[in-house]
């Protein structure tokens, strides 16, 4: 990529999170410039925007506590 496509996939890149951020919508730059890739590898962006959704109601994994390996699970 030569530096002026460079520079313009970057300023979009700033727009799109800019637009992301009024929006509300609590997609980091990184995710962002991920599902951005998806679409233009032909992704259906409907399809995106459901999965975000979708992980974005569901608990994190990371946040459910996990016994150590020495505790036992309570029943």
């Amino acid at each position: 990529m030569d530096q002026e496509a460079a520079r313009t996939a970057r300023e979009s890149l700033d727009l799109a999170f800019h637009m992301s951020n009024i929006l509300d919508t609590g997609l980091d730059r990184h995710t962002l410039s991920v599902l951005i890739a998806l679409c233009d590898l032909g992704v259906n962006p409907e399809a995106l925007a459901a999965v975000v959704r979708e992980l974005h109601r569901e608990p994190s994994a990371a946040a459910v506590p996990m016994p150590g390996p020495y505790e036992t699970q309570k029943q």
